[in-house]
């Protein structure tokens, strides 16, 4: 369950004028990957934040581009958590086109209190979840 992997189809809308994906819309696709990788460990965003005025939000991201995808391609990305603290996690993500490793990126999380906009402990119930899923 480390490896979380989601599909996704690249629309005209995610091009740019050459037909190729735009750069910004990996880091949407990535975002959303990791928003249905929460949902499948259980955990809704907008609960997290109704119950304990939580939100992740993303603190540092590096992201190498190797190859493009284009309009109609069948795209996968890949999500693993790579590193589990207190109050932040490391995510790597693949955007792959069958097993063409298209991007990468090394996405650092951290829990924000949105109330005081400050870095919260993640709950317990999620840091053990995760860390379960890491020991995998």
């Amino acid at each position: 369950m480390n490896e979380f992997i989601w599909p996704i189809r690249v629309y005209y809308e995610d091009t740019d004028a050459g037909g190729f994906v735009y750069h910004t819309n990996y880091l949407k696709f990535m975002e959303r990957a990791r928003t249905e990788w929460l949902r499948e460990l259980g955990f809704e965003q907008t609960q997290l934040r109704a119950q304990y005025n939580l939100v992740f939000v993303v603190r540092q991201l590096s992201i190498d581009y190797l190859k493009t995808a284009l309009f109609n391609d069948l795209l996968h990305i890949n999500t693993s958590l790579t590193h589990m603290g207190k109050v932040r996690m490391t995510l790597t993500q693949q955007v792959l086109r069958d097993a063409e490793i298209l991007c990468t990126a090394v996405v650092k999380i951290a829990a924000i209190n949105v109330i005081k906009q400050r870095p919260q402990a993640i709950p317990p119930d999620i840091l053990k979840a995760l860390r379960l899923i890491s020991d995998q």
